[in-house]
């Protein structure tokens, strides 16, 4: 299998459009394409800074000309579970046509939208994608070919990594930042690239604060890690 994650813009998707105008993201739970009405049926997540912000794109993706559907499921603060039935795009249609598939959940933000499309051979994928190029506006952030042992590796370990993406989100914006610097300029290497005091002076915080930040982040993350190990040594135990 040939699989692209694709950072798609297309011209006639409410999603697409609603985030253009207002600060909201979407993201996939479920989504189910019926290719004889011509429908796409989808369960996301809309999320935004603010409540105010909410009502507002969730109002703009109802009035979209595209979108048949659209109700919402639960809400709180400035994320709802939503679902939506909207006309199919030009470029679901093109990649059905041309024997793609979806291989994973979509994300929508800032007016682009993340997908992520599986192909059988080359000759389908050059296909879909010259076809794209007529209508709509994309690049392809990266291409991998699956074997059938890495693709079933991957489907019996899809719980594990959820758990270990799960962990990742759980940060805050300032651990997953204080991470990200410290891992960057060199703190975990031997010797160290950088110590508490040069990490304290970048975010203008004390050592304290900052050994406090990446002790939160190290611990999420690595009891992340843990569960998804211990679940991965039950799985081949079975």
């Amino acid at each position: 299998m040939i699989d692209l994650n694709l950072d798609m813009r297309q011209y006639d998707c409410p999603f697409i459009d609603t985030t253009d105008d207002v600060e909201i993201a979407f993201s996939a739970v479920q989504w189910q394409l019926d290719t004889d009405a011509a429908k796409l049926e989808t369960r996301l997540i809309a999320r935004s800074d603010s409540r105010g912000s909410l009502e507002r794109g969730l109002q703009a993706l109802r009035e979209h000309p595209n979108m048949t559907d659209c109700y919402i499921l639960s809400k709180r603060e400035g994320v709802a579970e939503i679902g939506t039935v909207i006309e199919q795009t030009n470029a679901m249609r093109t990649i059905q046509r041309n024997g793609g598939y979806i291989t994973g959940p979509f994300h929508i933000e800032d007016g682009s939208e993340r997908w992520h499309v599986g192909f059988d051979d080359d000759e389908d994928e050059d296909a879909t994608l010259a076809e794209l190029e007529r209508d709509n506006d994309f690049t392809v952030d990266a291409r991998d070919r699956v074997g059938p042992t890495a693709l079933f590796d991957l489907l019996e370990n899809s719980g594990p990594a959820s758990g270990l993406l799960e962990g990742c989100r759980s940060l805050t914006e300032t651990e997953r930042e204080t991470f990200e610097v410290a891992s960057r300029a060199g703190y975990y290497e031997t010797p160290r690239g950088t110590t508490l005091e040069e990490l304290a002076n970048h975010f203008d915080v004390s050592k304290t604060a900052v050994s406090m930040n990446l002790r939160r982040s190290e611990r999420k993350i690595l009891g992340a890690a843990m569960t998804a190990l211990d679940a991965m040594d039950e799985s081949a135990d079975r």
